[in-house]
């Protein structure tokens, strides 16, 4: 007979090849073209404890051990309604049971198999399976029930002794490999039973019939249900006349066919398994794509009201939504610094929704549980119950269409729960709430309005600095991550404020993705040297620096470069100056008047000090100061912009804010050593 025919995904084992074709045409043809299907799982769930209870007592009898007891109270098998299911089957189960150990023992295995197929033509491939299964564990288990009883109940003593059971029992030291043998017959029988009926609850609607998995599916679920009928009648034949024998009987052929009809299935089992496999995640991707395709409908309609989206609670009716969406590395300075937005609301109409994003391709470990609630519970706007609800679809929704890709992004609805802003994140970080309602027309209203001031660079993160604004004093920014140059610098600036007479505050504010344990150990020293003034919280310098690059991916997204804006100059000049290896300086005095340049150069000119204090005194230090670094600033330079990101939040092309020349493009993989 020929090999059954070849699934989309490789050869079928050897052992799954039928020896003699016309033996399974022989079933095929009991089959009925239009069969009856039942559900076969509350009879295989009793089929199963049936059998998986006559092992031990097995065992038990083999060895002589205690007498088995079973500890279970009010154990109810079955799902509840399923009496009707056992009451219309009860009757063929017994004709089953009839032929399987009366006329279809220690005859022609085939011949047997096929006659109970055609006992049960009209029913499914996999009712077939069960129905047979369970005429077969009627027998088997009403024998190893007897003979678990035997010894403590009178009327299973009788029974046991019509029926050769007491016999069996003091014989069955020397049967015990036929036991064995049977016992995993009857294991690699249940697990293949058990594929044949996954295979029945595959929701095809989702597969065309010309899908290699479903037509592997329609040529292996036939020989697949010969095989275990055959194997089922195999197995009780055996048993029956093991059963049935004196102690003395020693053949071995019986033993070799049992081992290799579990052999043959065990294969069978696999093939299937595997299937099985291939079909559900060829499902489950078109079930996936519909969903896709509806959520693509829906987020692109337009509503009345914004509860038809995923986040669909009372609570979000009629307002504006954010919805944070982030993976399970979230910082914490940024909930913190989001929280701080949130609360002050006031009487704007805006919630805000954490969405967090996970791998599902990893599985779900404790570890990620204990991040999702840890970052949960810092959060007082609303989250997901589990990142587990977020569909895939959904998932790839966000991915593709609002361009999701491991930094946290804030897509903002309105109160149809249309789209106004894909990413308000950076509005939010700029002006906070009022940015609201965050969309790509407010942003860029915003920015009409704004012109490069210290409040810009400063506002949300030190009130100090606002107040000495509002006073006209002198205040230093400046940055970096050399100690050495940190020293000089302050006191080269401390000995000029003496010289004119003057007071300049100076604040340090870090370096941009600097590791946390780095910044606090400059600052230690900052503070121990008393070198200036620094931010002690971590938030406040990582606000500093996300809020400059959301001021240049804004301004990226507006088509602002450093030839047409002055503000997307100034920005990516200290984005420039923070990516060298050297310190910077902005001296400021009040909100608009400045003079800025890199460490080395700003170091040079304060030490050269004798030469242009005249001039700081004659136009103020600030304008003096800016004179002096454009006469002494030369083209020979190099500096780099480093950009998080990838994709659509690179740029193509980027000018050099100092010479204005095009820039060089690299790409870098950094790790944070934090």
């Amino acid at each position: 007979m020929e090999a059954i025919n070849k699934g989309a995904h490789g050869n079928v084992s050897s052992s799954f090849a039928l020896t003699d074709n016309a033996m399974l045409d022989q079933v095929r043809d009991t089959h009925s073209i239009e069969p009856y299907f039942i559900d076969v799982k509350p009879i295989l769930s009793i089929v199963e404890d049936i059998l998986n209870r006559c092992a031990p007592t097995i065992h038990r009898v083999i060895h002589g051990t205690a007498e088995y007891t079973d500890h279970t109270v009010d154990e109810k098998i079955g799902p509840v309604g399923s009496d009707n299911i056992f009451e219309e089957l009860s009757h063929i189960i017994h004709k089953l049971s009839c032929e399987l150990y009366c006329k279809c023992s220690g005859g022609d295995v085939h011949a047997s198999t096929v006659l109970l197929c055609k006992m049960i033509a009209s029913y499914s491939w996999e009712a077939k399976v069960v129905l047979v299964l369970a005429a077969f564990s009627v027998n088997y288990g009403d024998f190893w029930l007897v003979a678990q009883k035997c010894t403590e109940n009178p009327l299973a003593k009788s029974i046991a002794i019509l029926n050769q059971v007491v016999d069996t029992i003091e014989h069955s030291k020397e049967m015990e490999p036929h036991f064995d043998a049977i016992d995993k017959l009857i294991k690699a029988i249940i697990d293949v039973t058990k594929r044949i009926v996954e295979f029945s609850e595959l929701p095809l609607e989702y597969l065309s019939l010309d899908t290699p998995s479903v037509s592997a599916a329609k040529a292996h679920i036939p020989a697949a249900s010969y095989w275990t009928i055959r194997s089922i009648v195999a197995c009780a034949s055996h048993f029956a006349t093991i059963t049935g024998m004196r102690h003395e009987y020693t053949g071995t052929s019986e033993l070799w066919e049992i081992s290799n009809m579990t052999h043959k299935l065990n294969s069978i089992r696999d093939h299937l398994t595997n299937e099985l496999a291939h079909s559900r995640q060829q499902i489950e991707e078109m079930r996936y794509d519909e969903e896709y395709r509806n959520l693509i409908r829906l987020l692109e309609s337009i509503h009345l009201d914004n509860m038809k989206k995923p986040v669909s609670i009372e609570v979000l009716r009629r307002k504006d939504v954010l919805l944070l969406i982030s993976n399970l590395d979230l910082p914490l300075e940024e909930i913190e610094v989001l929280e701080n937005v949130y609360g002050m609301r006031q009487d704007i109409l805006y919630e805000m929704v954490w969405i967090p994003i996970v791998d599902r391709l990893t599985d779900w470990k404790e570890q990620q549980q204990y991040k999702f609630t840890e970052l949960q519970s810092k959060m007082p706007w609303y989250t997901v119950t589990s990142p587990l609800v977020i569909k895939p679809p959904v998932i790839r929704y966000i991915k593709e269409f609002w361009n999701f890709d491991k930094k946290a992004i804030l897509v903002a609805l309105d109160k149809q729960g249309k789209v106004s802003s894909k990413n308000a994140l950076h509005m939010v970080w700029i002006w906070g709430n009022l940015a609201f309602p965050f969309t790509d027309e407010k942003e860029e209203s915003m920015w009409r309005a704004e012109s490069w001031r210290l409040e810009l660079l400063v506002n949300g993160i030190d009130q100090d600095i606002l107040n000495w604004i509002k006073v006209n004093k002198f205040i230093c920014l400046y940055g970096g991550e050399d100690i050495d140059w940190i020293r000089d610098f302050t006191t080269r600036v401390k000995a000029v404020a003496k010289a004119l007479d003057i007071s300049i505050e100076l604040v340090y504010v870090g370096k941009k993705n600097a590791p946390k344990k780095r910044l606090e150990r400059i600052t230690s020293i900052i503070e121990r040297e008393k070198l200036s003034l620094y931010w002690p919280d971590h938030t406040s310098t990582w606000f500093f620096w996300s809020r400059l690059e959301s001021m240049r991916f804004s301004k990226t997204r507006h088509g602002m470069t450093v030839e047409n804006d002055q503000i997307m100059k100034e920005v990516q000049t200290i984005l420039s100056y923070d990516g060298s290896e050297q310190g910077w300086v902005i001296l400021w005095k009040g909100s608009t008047e400045k003079a800025r340049a890199n460490g080395q150069l700003a170091l040079s000119t304060l030490k050269d000090f004798n030469a242009w204090q005249q001039a700081a005194i004659d136009l103020g230090l600030v304008p003096a100061l800016d004179n002096e670094l454009k006469k002494r600033h030369t083209a020979q330079h190099c500096i780099s912009l480093i950009l998080p990101g990838i994709g659509l939040d690179l740029p193509q092309k980027m000018t050099c804010a100092e010479c204005g020349r095009e820039m060089e493009r690299y790409f870098m993989f950094r790790c944070c050593d934090d």
